[in-house]
């Protein structure tokens, strides 16, 4: 497959509520979408990189950078593209996963609906639908949370997340349990807002039964992970720090991690989310697919990775409503607390022009 050329359009959305973690808020969603252009069709890929470097390194305006003068002119170079050979065209140019993991994305989604194959059973799936977790960001107060929470159990969804920081967790844990019981499957998100020094603090949230912590240190403290797995009864989950199907069995050897989130944007594609899950999968790891507050076009990409067999914990595949009035794709819409895998060629959905143009801030075409 040769490239024609590869489209890369600005996005602007805004959320329904803000948004809080502890490393900031959000009231928009500012992305990147990449639109790969063959002789035999197109495909969509959605950069998951954040307008600032906050949650990683990469961020909106290096990764357009790095597209426009490094990654796509390599591809463009190339005689024969296919998902497959993405990753060694672009792997003299260091890092930058986010931007690789897109441009991958949307190569495969081309090649795939030229074939009328499904990014589900290319990646193996094995369910028709999958269970679904919403992510809940720390709020003003207890009650605004415990009303917020409420309301996602009513919608349907099998999991809560709630995001800590020092300050705003074991209070609010506490609370949501007594509120809710024991029965709901419950787990925190501190995106690296803790430090082993802290190890007291949290084991304060081993009383409460949850099914994990998420990245409580930085990522690069993978044995500092490891000293508080013998501290804390909570099972650890690792996110910023699985960069790869290598990092995460070096995670795991050391005794990091029992549990990993896989998004495929932080490993650089779908290709390589797999590869994680194998990885997973043969250490009797458990995985699950986080979120970053993706279009529908990410989305369809995520739930067919999260119905993949070893993805055994609900993931952050929450329903379109979860962070968007109006999304670029049909929605998706919550059944029973579970989304559908879409089935069609490709990612089985595509932007619908007149919202996409709405929403578009920019674009640049980079042909061959």
């Amino acid at each position: 497959m040769k490239l024609s050329g590869v489209e890369l359009r600005r996005v602007r959305m805004p959320l329904v509520a803000p948004f809080r973690t502890s490393f900031g808020t959000q009231s928009e969603r500012e992305l990147m979408l990449v639109r790969a252009v063959t002789p035999a069709g197109e495909g969509w890929g959605e950069c998951v990189t954040m307008a600032a470097p906050v949650y990683s390194s990469e961020y909106n305006d290096a990764a357009e950078h790095v597209l426009r003068n490094h990654l796509i002119p390599a591809l463009l170079a190339a005689d024969d593209v296919t998902a497959y050979k993405v990753t060694p065209l672009l792997a003299k140019f260091k890092g930058h996963r986010m931007a690789k993991g897109a441009l991958e994305m949307a190569v495969l989604d081309a090649e795939l609906r030229a074939h009328e194959r499904s990014f589900a059973a290319e990646l193996g799936s094995t369910r028709d639908s999958v269970a679904c977790g919403v992510s809940v960001g720390i709020m003003d107060s207890i009650p605004q949370l415990l009303d917020v929470v409420g309301d996602y159990l009513d919608e349907g969804y099998v999991r809560i997340k709630l995001k800590i920081e020092p300050g705003w967790d074991i209070e609010p844990v506490r609370q949501v349990r007594e509120r809710f019981g024991d029965d709901v499957l419950l787990q925190v998100d501190a995106n690296t807002a803790y430090t082993l020094g802290d190890a007291p603090l949290l084991a304060r949230l081993d009383p409460f039964d949850l099914l994990l912590i998420e990245q409580p240190l930085e990522e690069e403290d993978v044995h500092g992970h490891a000293e508080l797995a013998k501290r804390i009864r909570t099972p650890i989950c690792l996110d910023e720090s699985i960069v790869s199907a290598k990092a995460a069995a070096d995670a795991i050897k050391l005794g990091a991690c029992q549990i990993v989130n896989i998004k495929p944007g932080r490993v650089g594609g779908y290709l390589e989310a797999r590869r994680v899950h194998d990885v997973c999968a043969a250490h009797g790891v458990a995985v699950w697919c986080g979120g970053m507050i993706e279009t529908g076009l990410g989305r369809a990409a995520n739930v067919a990775l999260a119905s993949l067999p070893g993805f055994t914990l609900p993931g952050d595949t929450s329903a379109s409503g979860r962070f968007y009035r109006t999304d670029i794709t049909e929605p998706f819409v919550l059944e029973a607390g579970h989304l559908p895998v879409p089935t069609g060629p490709g990612l089985g959905v595509t932007p619908i022009p007149d919202i996409l143009d709405d929403f578009t801030t920019e674009k640049v075409w980079i042909g061959s």
